[in-house]
C-alpha cells in the first residue's frame, strides 16, 4: 500500500497500470465520439462500463491509492448521483480495508418525502468531506455536490476523479449556448472553489500510454489524441 506523499514516479506507475486496466476493460475506447461540450473526441472514458465486482473493486483500489499517496485529508466521503454513489461506496470499502475507516453519504437526485425523508442517505454531513465522482466536464456537478455539503454545515474539502481530460471547460450562457472558457474543470475547482482535486490519470498519461505501445491498432491512435489536446488542451 502506498500511503503519504508518493513519488513522481510511483504516481506515473499508478497512472499507467490505470489506463491499461480502463483499456483492458473496455471503459477507455478510441475512435470518434461527440462530447457534451460539442467536440469530436478521439477517445471516450465511460466509468459506468467498470460494470461487475471485480472491476469495481480493482476501481476503488485504484482510488484508495491514489488518494492515500496524495496526503489529502479528509473526514468522510459523499457520492454524488448517480455515477458517484458505487464510486463513492466502493472506494470506502476499499480504504476500510486499507486500514482508513471514514463515513459514507450520498444523495438522490429528488428529495425523499416519507420514511426518512430529506435528499441525502448515510452517514451525516460534517468535518471535511471528500467527493468522489469518474470525471469533471464543466464543474456543475461539482458546485451542485459543494452546495448540498455546504448546506449541511459541513466543509467540501477535496475531490477524487478517475480521469482528468485536461482541456478547456465550456460554461453554459443565459441563451442556452456553450461557451468555452480557457480552464479545465479541475484547474476551475482548485484554483476558483479552492479546493484539492486527487486524479488517478490525465490525458497526458493516456498519450505516454499510447507512446510506448507496440500494437499499430494502438499506435495509430497517438497522433490524433495529440492532435486533439493540440487544439483543446490546458
Amino acid at each position: 500500500m502506498v500511503t503519504g506523499q508518493a513519488s513522481s514516479a510511483e504516481m506515473q506507475a499508478l497512472a499507467q497500470e490505470f489506463v491499461q486496466f480502463a483499456v483492458d476493460s473496455g471503459v477507455l475506447r478510441f475512435g470518434q465520439f461527440k462530447t457534451k461540450a460539442g467536440r469530436m473526441s478521439p477517445y471516450f472514458f465511460n466509468a459506468g462500463l467498470f460494470d461487475d465486482g471485480a472491476k469495481l473493486s480493482r476501481l476503488a483500489q485504484f482510488y484508495a491509492k491514489a488518494l492515500l499517496a496524495s496526503g489529502i485529508e479528509f473526514d468522510m466521503i459523499f457520492g454524488p448521483a448517480y455515477k458517484g454513489i458505487p464510486l463513492g461506496a466502493a472506494v470506502a470499502i476499499e480504504l476500510a480495508r486499507l486500514g482508513r475507516n471514514v463515513p459514507f453519504a450520498y444523495n438522490r437526485k429528488e428529495a425523499k418525502d416519507h420514511g426518512e425523508g430529506g435528499a441525502l442517505v448515510g452517514a451525516p454531513l460534517k468535518g471535511r468531506v471528500l467527493i468522489v465522482d469518474d470525471v469533471m466536464s464543466a464543474g456543475t456537478a461539482a458546485r451542485e455536490s459543494i452546495a448540498l455539503i455546504q448546506a449541511a454545515g459541513a466543509t467540501p474539502s477535496a475531490i477524487a476523479i478517475a480521469l482528468d481530460r485536461q482541456e478547456m471547460a465550456t460554461e453554459k450562457q443565459d441563451d442556452g449556448s456553450l461557451q468555452v472558457v480557457p480552464h479545465s474543470a479541475v484547474q476551475y475547482v482548485r484554483h476558483t472553489l479552492g479546493m484539492q482535486v486527487c486524479t488517478i490519470a490525465q490525458l497526458s498519461d493516456l498519450l505516454d500510454y499510447l507512446a510506448l505501445q507496440s500494437q499499430p491498432e494502438l499506435l495509430g491512435h497517438l497522433v490524433h489524441v495529440q492532435a486533439y489536446r493540440d487544439r483543446y488542451g490546458v
